[in-house]
């Protein structure tokens, strides 16, 4: 499939067009499909209206029913999978105000239960110390103490015993110096630390051993819905199931070549002990 992004935001109308169409050459009523597919009336008007976007099983389970085949039924698989994407530009997140995107990330973080954090080249804001978190906005125009304050008021939940986090770091991601010596040893004290919180997993990849895979992005998994992948100018946000459990099963093979528990913990504390030697 060509990406465009800015064809993903007209995908949905016309995915809820096509499907309103399809249903209606087949002369069939939205409660005769709905029965068919054992979903309610409300869902199906709501998928041809535009309002709910479908996941790809109602999609399928939709084109089965109506006996869709061939280059049209084809067209709608692929408008489901782009209307399952939402591309984020970071330049548009800034001129918006990056403190609305950590409310955006708040109501994300408040509806998931089970997280899966990929860390391919920094920290992310939820194991970030104060000074780290205004490093890693420095190039943001404005006041930028609302920002600051707004990760910080994020990372309780962390606490909160019914989620579930996994992170996974390269080294690089932990040692990269996006501060000074004594500002990184403090924030890697700040990781050995979370580590020990009852439901928070925390690894990290060294560079020393064999890693024989490829990973290209940072990403997170948030449950089984949404899959995030950042790049150097936004993020793809996706949602197809084919998507997310492509990433969870990329996330469990790096959880296979991490070190995890004590062992992590060790290697942090020697990363430390470099920053902390440099001061002197």
């Amino acid at each position: 499939m060509t990406f465009d992004p800015e064809a993903l935001g007209h995908s949905r109308s016309d995915l809820a067009a096509a499907l309103k169409e399809q249903r209606r050459r087949a002369g069939w009523t939205q409660v005769r499909l709905a029965k068919r597919c054992n979903m309610s009336q409300t869902k199906v008007s709501n998928i041809e209206s535009g309002k709910l976007t479908p996941a790809l099983v109602d999609v399928e389970l939709i084109l089965e029913a109506l006996g869709a085949e061939g280059p049209l039924a084809a067209e709608i698989r692929l408008l489901t999978r782009s209307a399952n994407t939402e591309w984020q530009d970071h330049g548009a997140s800034r001129r918006r105000g990056l403190d609305k995107k950590q409310d955006e990330l708040a109501r994300l973080e408040a509806a998931t239960r089970e997280f899966r954090f990929f860390l391919l080249s920094m920290v992310t804001g939820l194991l970030a110390t104060p000074e780290y978190i205004r490093a890693s906005i420095a190039d943001v125009s404005g006041d930028q103490s609302k920002i600051i304050v707004r990760k910080l008021e994020r990372q309780r939940v962390l606490l909160e015993a019914r989620k579930s986090f996994t992170f996974i770091l390269t080294e690089q991601a932990v040692r990269w110096p996006i501060l000074p010596p004594p500002a990184m040893a403090m924030q890697v004290d700040r990781l050995a630390s979370v580590s020990r919180l009852p439901n928070v997993r925390l690894g990290v990849l060294p560079l020393a051993g064999h890693v024989p895979e490829r990973p290209l992005n940072t990403f997170t998994v948030y449950d089984r819905r949404l899959a995030t992948v950042e790049t150097g100018t936004g993020a793809l946000m996706l949602r197809d199931r084919r998507d997310v459990n492509a990433y969870r099963d990329d996330f469990e093979r790096y959880e296979g070549y991490a070190v995890w528990g004590e062992d992590c913990r060790r290697l942090l504390s020697e990363w430390s002990m470099i920053f902390t030697r440099q001061c002197e």
